[in-house]
């Protein structure tokens, strides 16, 4: 069944890759804010929210962190630097909005949504491969699913 969720996802990622937004919305003062409506209060760092995260699967969090790199080609992920020096894939809700294919790198960012341990299967991670402009033999080395943390963001502000 999660196989199955994680192949649905993928797909649907596919097809919104190619639409929606990525223009700033609500005002919040030092930040351009996508999506929802949210402030940078009561946000914990990543590695509290990995703490409180613990065993379960998945939480609702409001959480910051620092943008390692977004989609290069419509804005619709980025990732977050976690703890432990990995990343942490962030997808919009509905891919109702998106955020600047490029120039975020290193700014810090505030997100509200629910992060959630997820296998990533081979294919979606080949294509946030080609979205972040890897090379076809980067690409073609790919050959196992991953677990990782994810995100699926309701409102990001990106701080200016």
């Amino acid at each position: 069944m999660n196989k199955f969720l994680s192949l649905l996802a993928g797909g649907v990622f596919a097809l919104a890759c190619q639409t929606s937004s990525n223009e700033a919305t609500a005002q919040v003062p030092g930040f351009a804010s996508y999506g929802a409506a949210i402030t940078p209060d009561g946000a914990v760092s990543t590695a509290e929210m990995v703490k409180k995260l613990g065993a379960q699967d998945s939480m609702v969090v409001k959480v910051t962190g620092e943008i390692v790199t977004t989609c290069i080609k419509k804005g619709c992920w980025m990732d977050v630097k976690l703890p432990d020096g990995k990343t942490m894939k962030v997808r919009f809700v509905d891919y109702g909005f998106f955020v600047p294919t490029e120039g975020q790198e290193g700014k810090t960012c505030v997100m509200q949504g629910q992060v959630s341990r997820e296998e990533i299967p081979v294919a979606l991670l080949k294509h946030y491969a080609e979205d972040a402009g890897r090379t076809k033999e980067e690409i073609d080395a790919i050959k196992e699913p991953e677990v990782s943390l994810t995100f699926l963001a309701e409102g990001v502000l990106i701080k200016q």
